[in-house]
């Protein structure tokens, strides 16, 4: 049996901020030994669908800006911090600050979350690009857009988490 609180304790960062994901699929008996990233990550990705929009909205919503104000002042939670400077996000010149600066500005005020892209694998060029691309999509292409990068941003740390 699973120990609720371990494993809430452990798993509840996975989609940022937002502990209801993991105790929502335990409560189901949706995971279940061994654990295994494919297994804990449908189930996460099972609830996170499941979950009203609000719900969904607000997972959104507690996910940083990239290059933004948490990142200059050092308030990433670890995954994030790891994950940005991975892409080269605390490496930007004054001139790439900026841009990153005015797209977020942009982009939450039209879609009321931030920009939200998986950023394993990517350097600030290709994320720059996608998020130039992106800010063009309709309110409802986005939503999905930024939900499939959420839950492939689970997906890899899960896999990091469960490979340790």
């Amino acid at each position: 049996m699973i120990d609720r609180q371990h494993f809430v304790n452990r798993f509840g960062g996975v989609y940022e901020h937002s502990p209801f994901i993991a105790e929502r699929a335990l409560d189901r008996g949706m995971v279940s030994e061994p654990l295994t990233a494919d297994g804990v990550g449908k189930a996460f990705r099972t609830v996170f669908r499941d979950a009203s929009e609000a719900e969904r909205l607000g997972v959104l919503r507690a996910h940083p800006d990239l290059a933004g104000k948490l990142a200059i002042a050092g308030e990433l939670t670890e995954e994030s911090r790891r994950e940005q400077a991975g892409a080269g996000l605390d490496r930007l010149s004054p001139e790439e600050h900026a841009e990153f600066t005015k797209l977020n500005s942009d982009y939450i005020e039209k879609f009321r979350f931030p920009f939200i892209i998986a950023v394993a694998g990517l350097n600030k060029d290709d994320i720059l690009s996608a998020f130039r691309l992106r800010i063009g999509n309709s309110a409802a292409e986005e939503l999905e857009t930024a939900c499939a990068q959420v839950e492939k941003i689970a997906g890899l740390r899960l896999a990091h988490m469960l490979a340790e």
